[in-house]
């Protein structure tokens, strides 16, 4: 019984002999050279090559299983910035609404909110998810136009 186990242990411990694999003729004299250099000369070439041609030979590190999602979105953003992208016909309302959120004076909200007129202007960063969503509608039943970016 104990020989058995000492076996079983040994069969996992020694690596599986690799499978013989099919090199295609023009590849041969490439592949024999490689066998023969060393592990730092390999490490060289690799970042030769990594350099030579701009790309990477390290893994991805999120190579997520088919049908998973991806990522970048599996990672729910919580914190936004909300920019004014437009003023609507309640220029006024959105006027106070901006005053309100921004804690500005009178004139600074109004030329913030004149300057979204012709361009997008950042009302407010790093906000959270809630209370940028909140401000959004304010807005919005002011009559302006947001982004929650």
């Amino acid at each position: 019984m104990a020989e058995e186990q000492k076996k079983e242990t040994s069969e996992k411990e020694e690596p599986k002999e690799e499978k013989e694999v099919k090199i295609p003729e023009k590849f041969k004299d490439l592949v024999e050279k490689v066998e023969k250099m060393s592990v730092l000369d390999l490490a060289e070439l690799v970042k030769i090559l990594e350099k030579k041609f701009g790309v990477s030979a390290a893994a991805p590190i999120a190579a997520a299983p088919a049908g998973a999602a991806p990522a970048a979105q599996a990672e729910e953003k919580t914190v936004f910035n909300i920019e004014l992208t437009g003023i609507g016909d309640k220029k006024i309302e959105v006027i106070k609404v901006v005053k309100e959120i921004t804690e500005k004076g009178l004139k600074e909200a109004k030329d913030l909110v004149d300057a979204a007129a012709s361009s997008p202007q950042m009302i407010k960063e790093n906000v959270k998810k809630e209370e940028a969503e909140e401000m959004k509608k304010k807005i919005e039943t002011a009559g302006g136009k947001v982004e929650l970016k």
